[in-house]
């Protein structure tokens, strides 16, 4: 079935999961009558410069095929920084807004106490070590975003020692403050989890409202 005036969303899904993490906003959003295009990208086995190239890239074809006028993207987490890292040196015409959950975009002191440990390394891969705190890591060495951009934010967390990690407010794994970025156009803060922000019916609800109106309904 075709969109409703031809909208597509790219859903990204985050660090260390797939596309089937982000099920429940494709069903919404499709319920809202924008097409899907959900990827599935080995978050654990490249570098984010390759992922970006590989999932971000794929996602636009995919719409361009289907005769996409507007494309926009909704992001979990390490998705977020390939959409960033894409458009670092790239326009498209038909891009629409960007919506990003719970994106480390200053990095995340967990991966800065983590990567140390031999095991974390392994499971991490090149991608998620590069989320780290320092100005060398990949979130820190991206510029102001120059596309339209809402920021959901989630402020609460299930993991007490991760948090003890974590500067403020956070979610379990990144902090609020980490999740603002320079050119963004609305932020919003919501009492959720990391991984609870991709089914909670709240944050669902302001993806929609930014997508519609390029603001979130506080």
């Amino acid at each position: 079935m075709a969109a409703r005036s031809n909208e597509y969303v790219i859903l990204l899904h985050g660090w260390g999961r797939s596309e089937k993490s982000m099920l429940l906003i494709s069903h919404q959003l499709k319920k809202a009558g924008y097409g899907i295009v959900n990827i599935n990208y080995p978050s654990n086995d490249k570098p984010i410069a390759e992922l970006a190239d590989l999932a971000v890239a794929q996602g636009i074809a995919e719409c361009e095929a289907r005769d996409a006028k507007v494309i926009h993207f909704v992001t979990h987490s390490l998705g977020g920084i390939l959409v960033r890292h894409y458009f670092e040196d790239r326009e498209l015409d038909t891009l629409g807004r960007v919506v990003m959950l719970g994106t480390p975009n200053h990095g995340s002191e967990v991966v800065d106490a983590y990567k140390k440990l031999y095991l974390f390394r392994q499971l991490a891969g090149p991608a998620g070590l590069a989320l780290g705190t320092s100005e060398q890591d990949v979130p820190n060495q991206l510029g102001a975003v120059s596309f339209e951009l809402g920021v959901i934010a989630g402020s609460k967390s299930i993991n007490p020692f991760l948090s003890l990690l974590l500067p403020g407010d956070d979610d379990g794994k990144v902090s609020v403050e980490s999740t603002k970025v320079e050119g963004m156009t609305d932020f919003i803060t919501l009492p959720t989890t990391h991984p609870t922000m991709l089914i909670s019916p709240a944050v669902i609800k302001q993806v929609i409202h930014f997508l519609r109106h390029g603001n979130f309904n506080n």
